[in-house]
């Protein structure tokens, strides 16, 4: 049995998706992501102009006159959703945690895809597969993805980007639009993920919480990664603990980008602290540009 309070969630963030991906994103994932080739759409007579290389040589002796065979470009695509649910992703500082954020965000994302006839999948993952969904199409199968995401508990702590990856290019044998929900505080995943772009379109879905980017003046507190359980106290009074802190983070982020850049990996940059809607219209309008 579901609880009322899922129940309530998941039609809060339909409704939400809904209004979004029909007033806000309209077109705008089409626009992005098309199909990975052509398909046959029809037989029809020869008229001028056309490539006398796709005429049907058995369906003009039949009729005496030449008729070609047309082909449109194959629309329908595989979106795959790679949702970390770590432990870090259990934090947030604002009013949702990262996690929250995860789920809300791949909603959007796979409302959008139904919208376009195209398949959606999902990976919950930690540093095992917890959870996999075969892509599949409708409306009732996003919804449960949704439920999914809001339901799942993980059974693990840490983060194994890698394992997932690998993971991907076993179950999706055919190219899909790859997106990686998560905060990416792991390591040794670059080798991973360039195999597994080479074969899909991965773009990575970093969420960030400001705290995690810098200290507020609270005098000391206790700093715990949720992942491995290590704690230590730190006096954020002090102005030098502070800025390194905050140079530590900056540094970290952006060898990250880097990283991505690096292996041609888009990244789609989400902070708890601000709207997501406008780094998924900046980065659908800047791969559209890109075409």
């Amino acid at each position: 049995m579901i609880p009322k309070e899922i129940l309530k969630k998941v039609q809060r963030i339909q409704i939400f998706t809904s209004h979004m991906v029909n007033d806000v994103m309209a077109g705008e994932y089409q626009s992005t992501f098309k199909g990975s080739g052509i398909e046959f759409d029809e037989v029809r007579e020869y008229q001028f102009g056309d490539d006398i290389r796709n005429i049907d040589w058995n369906v003009t002796a039949r009729h005496g006159n030449p008729f070609v065979k047309r082909f449109v470009e194959e629309r329908e695509l595989t979106v795959m959703l790679m949702v970390d649910a770590s432990s870090s992703g259990a934090f947030g500082s604002i009013d949702k945690l990262k996690n929250e954020i995860a789920a809300e965000l791949s909603a959007v994302l796979a409302f959008s895809a139904i919208k376009n006839n195209d398949k959606v999948g999902l990976i919950i993952f930690t540093d095992r597969i917890e959870k996999f969904i075969p892509p599949k199409k409708g409306k009732r199968h996003v919804l449960r993805v949704i439920r999914e995401l809001l339901l799942f508990k993980p059974e693990r702590s840490r983060t194994d980007i890698s394992l997932a990856l690998n993971y991907l290019n076993k179950v999706q044998t055919r190219r899909a639009v790859v997106f990686i929900v998560s905060d990416f505080l792991s390591e040794g995943f670059e080798k991973g993920l360039r195999i597994a772009n080479q074969k899909h379109d991965v773009i990575a879905v970093n969420i960030v919480d400001p705290r995690e980017m810098e200290l507020p003046a609270l005098g000391f507190i206790e700093l715990m990664d949720a992942e491995t359980g290590e704690s230590i106290i730190v006096d954020t009074y002090d102005a030098n603990v502070r800025k390194g802190f905050s140079l530590l983070s900056s540094d970290e982020i952006q060898k990250r980008k880097s990283m991505f850049r690096s292996i041609n990996v888009d990244m789609i940059e989400v902070r708890t602290d601000k709207n997501y809607v406008d780094p998924l219209l900046k980065f659908f309008k800047m791969r559209e540009k890109r075409k």
